[in-house]
């Protein structure tokens, strides 16, 4: 479980309420149902309106991902990619279908299962690449629902201000009273900026970041299988996978020795280039004698 999300919203409604506290003035003058009702209901509304039900369906069912944000490491993805392929180097590619059994993901289970099934493998790359862009497209789907959100709240909560202007106009016989409304009618507005900043738009970039990492997931599952049926040595596909994640991605240990040999192979070219350089000086030299 990654918390960022939940640490980012408490966090923000903190600084907001220290912000209260230090200039007395008190949470209840903010929680007004009126204005909460209006910015809250119709902005949901005005989301659905923009889309289809299912869409706002598929939005709300990611809405608990997106305070999990539980993920798979890409380390673990390529151990079980590497254990697949010494199964089928010793076994050879049958045995995957047995190995599908055991499987609980269904993009990998599927795949293994065309792999025994004789499946080629160029069109096992096309299934496969197909079903990512869906899950892609699932991802951004949920994702631009509450991204919309955020874009609408605050032009609702101006909405609401303005309605409670209206009303302040009204009432302008009654001087000791238009200070609290006048109050209370900009507390839609806060409602509207606060729910798009706090909200809408944090939860819309997390679910689009989760999609993205469970994108990457899918490509190096893809990648891996391909390269199973393909033959590729399991010490040289880990290799090979790996090169395929960021250095933050992987551990510490890996990490550095990655780095290392990035670094080292500069260095390398150098070395090459100059003795190559001096060959050619004493080649001439030769020739001019």
């Amino acid at each position: 479980m990654d918390p960022a999300t939940i640490i980012g919203i408490v966090v923000a409604f903190g600084a907001l309420y220290a912000m209260l506290t230090i200039e007395g003035a008190y949470v209840s003058s903010l929680l007004l149902p009126a204005p909460m009702i209006l910015v809250f209901g119709a902005t949901i509304a005005v989301g659905i309106a923009g889309g289809t039900v299912r869409d706002t369906i598929t939005a709300f069912k990611a809405l608990p991902g997106a305070f999990r944000g539980k993920t798979t490491p890409p380390v673990q993805v390529i151990d079980q990619v590497v254990g697949i392929a010494e199964t089928a180097r010793k076994s050879g590619l049958l045995a995957l279908e047995q190995e599908a059994d055991n499987v609980s993901d269904p993009f990998l289970r599927g795949a293994l299962q065309n792999i025994a099934d004789g499946t080629d493998g160029d069109e096992l790359r096309m299934l496969l690449e197909d079903e990512i862009a869906t899950k892609a497209r699932s991802g951004r789907s949920a994702s631009k629902f509450f991204t919309s959100l955020g874009g609408y709240a605050p032009t609702v909560g101006i909405i609401g201000t303005v309605v409670s202007l209206t009303h302040v106009l009204e009432n302008l016989d009654t001087p000791e009273t238009l200070g609290p409304m006048i109050a209370a009618a900009f507390v839609a507005t806060l409602w509207g900026l606060l729910s798009a900043n706090f909200l809408w738009l944090p939860i819309g970039a997390r679910l689009r970041r989760l999609s993205d990492i469970e994108i990457d997931r899918l490509t190096l599952l893809m990648e891996g299988v391909l390269a199973v049926q393909a033959g590729s040595q399991p010490r040289l596909l880990g290799e090979r996978l790996r090169a395929m994640v960021p250095l933050e991605d992987l551990p510490k240990g890996e990490a550095k020795a990655k780095a290392a040999g990035v670094a080292g192979e500069a260095p390398t070219g150098k070395v090459k280039t100059k003795s190559k350089g001096k060959k050619a000086t004493a080649e001439d030299t030769a020739e001019a004698a």
